[in-house]
């Protein structure tokens, strides 16, 4: 069953007279984070004062008996301001696969972009997969084709799988699919002791999560990195079950950014299915299997729950 977008999200469409737009690539899970904010100081400029010259009597100077009044001679100069027209676009925004454009009454509306004309992919890297098990050229492609569709069957149930060209994924085993959440968990750990490690300029994690991942770098209990049995990551997970809460908590926010609306979408999932996941070919079975109430969306609930966290230690507020 494909993961929807909810209905709620959708914007009108429209016919349109002028274009503003723009036809850039998406990019990263992500491919949806907020524009930053930036503040313009305008400093007001001086009045201008009409300054009225009192006539001059020319005198010789030196051995020139000649002397110009140049301004006798020039032409009367007004300052003209320029008046620029307002895009009514610049602060309407669309979401991934649509653009912005205008009606007979410059009324600002998104519709579909024309996937021809997104910006040809440069490399490999751009190219991502979609559930129909089809390769596009960017982000961008594939979610102006995925509007053109909306409305239709075949456009409910795509969405982005994962980032790169389609790969043969083998099928998630039912014995991988009870290894994945402890595999998973464990990983998560690793890499945030690794971001805290290397994070000497502060440009990896945050004041608040180094403070959080420090007490788990600290502790002489950790489980170190490397190949484990599934046993072990299990006793381990039940001794040193506070260790584990707040990497479950931190992904939840790495991921849920397209929007930032503490639920995750299959496309804000598709980073789970890099390579370098650990059993990334779980992924997508896994998470069907934690949606519990069918509604295409994993909350933060659910996430934890999904990783064996209790109810009582779910909490939004560590999601930083």
């Amino acid at each position: 069953m494909g993961w929807g977008q909810r209905s709620d999200r959708k914007r009108g469409q429209g016919h349109s007279m002028e274009r503003y737009g723009h036809s850039g690539r998406h990019e990263g899970p992500s491919a949806d984070q907020a524009a930053p904010t930036y503040t313009t100081l305008q400093e007001a400029l001086p009045d201008e004062i009409e300054v009225v010259e009192d006539p001059t009597t020319v005198e010789p100077v030196g051995v020139n008996p000649v002397q110009v009044e140049v301004g006798e001679f020039e032409e009367p100069t007004e300052d003209v301001e320029e008046i620029v027209a307002e895009n009514p676009c610049q602060n309407h925004h669309c979401k991934h696969g649509k653009i912005c454009e205008v009606d007979d009454n410059n009324t600002p509306m998104c519709v579909c972009q024309d996937p021809s004309t997104c910006p040809p992919s440069v490399g490999l890297f751009e190219k991502v997969c979609g559930t129909d098990n089809k390769t596009y050229d960017s982000s961008c492609h594939f979610f102006a084709t995925k509007c053109t569709l909306e409305g239709t069957k075949k456009g409910h149930k795509l969405h982005l799988d994962y980032i790169g060209p389609c790969k043969y994924i083998p099928p998630c085993l039912d014995t991988e699919l009870t290894e994945f959440p402890l595999r998973m968990r464990d990983w998560l750990k690793n890499v945030l002791v690794t971001l805290y490690e290397r994070d000497e300029d502060n440009n990896l994690l945050t004041e608040k999560q180094k403070l959080k991942v420090k007490k788990i770098h600290e502790n002489e209990k950790r489980l170190e990195a490397g190949e484990h049995t599934v046993e072990l990551l299990a006793r381990d997970f039940e001794k040193n079950y506070n260790m584990y809460i707040f990497p479950v908590h931190w992904q939840f926010g790495q991921l849920d950014q397209h929007p930032i609306d503490g639920y995750l979408s299959h496309t804000e999932l598709a980073p789970l299915r890099a390579p370098l996941i650990p059993m990334e070919h779980c992924t997508t079975r896994f998470f069907e299997e934690c949606d519990l109430d069918n509604d295409k969306y994993i909350a933060l609930e659910e996430w934890g729950s999904c990783f064996g966290i209790k109810e009582k230690d779910i909490d939004k507020d560590l999601v930083i």
